[in-house]
């Protein structure tokens, strides 16, 4: 693996950077204030192709890498957590189709995409959490069609969502499909607990299906194999899911950096004290593990290789990270970080909800666990043969 971006791919860091900063930060303390989803940006990011990066050429995408696509999250996360969220969302649905749909739903939602086409990934129910091997939403299959009867909640980017992939129990188990926001049947509530204290695109929604009618194309990959697709989905978004915490990062550490190297105090600059350059030695150090953990994952998955293991480790150390190097540009800050001026508590909201959102800490030492497990027991089992026990 070459760490050494391409010069075609420093150049589109370049753009996105410069996207990001006219477009995107301007407004983003605004945006986290007033909980909103960021419309009009992602509906410019889609003319672009930035929302449908790794969607092949044939179905109007950019047919990009993961590694360019970990590039975008990183940049725009920089600018707004928020609005890389809402990138992430649908990116999870492309995914979905890519790796699963039916020729005929492929050519009918990937190319939307381009025209700024929003999607929600719909899993979770309220009495089932991070577990959806069984889920209480049911799709029965009548003639032609699907009928979906059901909740779903706390959806990120369900307030301005056009699009579900939504888990839904058949009579072969839990399965996939492609659901159409203004369908007749389908409202939305925002509930008691639809608002977080980061990564604020919009409130959290309760979606409630009721004799909801999808064609039977609609259904995406094998009936009763939902769960499985839905993981193997989740992994891939997980690598820009690293990236989107080593951007928050990134912001933390550079604006805290600039604000403490034109500090005076006791007659220097803040930075010029040993404590102070180790906090952010330390920082930097972190940063880059967690971008190299990214772009390994990215690469795997480029390359074809299932990266479990890596994704997870990816964003479970990049989350952690995120949330640690906030903390401390607040603390280097003194009393100007603890301020609702400084943009340091959103940036602290916005790394602690994703040691959460995506997959939380536990489930993803779980998962890394579980790759462990396997791979030692393989070794084990060489090891026996090997001295005939």
């Amino acid at each position: 693996m070459n760490l050494q971006l391409t010069e075609e791919q420093l150049k589109f860091q370049k753009e996105i950077r410069n996207f990001t900063n006219e477009k995107i930060m301007p407004t983003a303390d605004e945006r986290d204030r007033k909980d909103v989803y960021p419309k009009e940006i992602i509906k410019e990011m889609a003319k672009l192709g930035y929302t449908s990066l790794t969607v092949p050429k044939k179905y109007n995408g950019l047919n990009r890498s993961k590694i360019d696509a970990s590039i975008l999250m990183e940049e725009v996360a920089y600018g707004c957590a928020a609005t890389a969220i809402s990138l992430i969302t649908i990116y999870q649905a492309e995914t979905m189709l890519m790796l699963f749909g039916n020729e005929k739903v492929k050519n009918h939602y990937l190319p939307l995409f381009r025209e700024g086409l929003i999607a929600s990934y719909s899993l979770t129910e309220s009495k089932r959490g991070s577990d959806i091997r069984s889920v209480d939403t049911k799709a029965e299959k009548k003639g032609r069609s699907w009928i979906i009867n059901g909740k779903k909640s706390f959806i990120t980017s369900g307030s301005a969502a056009e699009f579900f992939i939504l888990l839904a129990e058949t009579n072969k188990g839990v399965s996939i499909f492609a659901v159409d926001w203004d369908l007749p049947g389908i409202s939305t509530k925002i509930g008691e607990n639809s608002q977080t204290i980061g990564l604020r695109n919009g409130p959290h929604v309760d979606a409630y299906f009721d004799d909801v009618e999808v064609p039977d194309y609609c259904l995406i990959g094998e009936e009763g194999k939902g769960v499985k697709q839905a993981v193997i989905t989740l992994n891939n978004s997980r690598t820009a899911a690293a990236a989107i915490s080593v951007g928050i990062a990134r912001a933390a550490y550079e604006q805290s950096l600039e604000w403490v190297s034109s500090r005076i105090a006791f007659d220097q600059s803040v930075f010029d004290f040993q404590g102070i350059q180790w906090m952010y030695a330390d920082m930097l150090m972190n940063i880059n593990a967690s971008r190299l953990l990214t772009y390994q994952a990215a690469y795997l998955h480029d390359i074809g290789k299932a990266s479990i293991s890596e994704s997870s480790q990816a964003k479970l150390f990049a989350g952690q990270m995120a949330t640690k190097v906030c903390s401390d540009a607040i603390q280097v800050c003194g009393a100007y970080g603890t301020t609702i001026n400084a943009p340091f508590g959103r940036y602290l909201r916005d790394a602690k909800s994703y040691e959460i959102a995506g997959g939380s800490n536990e489930i993803l030492k779980n998962t890394i666990g579980k790759e462990i497990k396997k791979s030692s027991q393989n070794y084990i089992h060489k090891s026996l043969n090997k001295w005939n026990i």
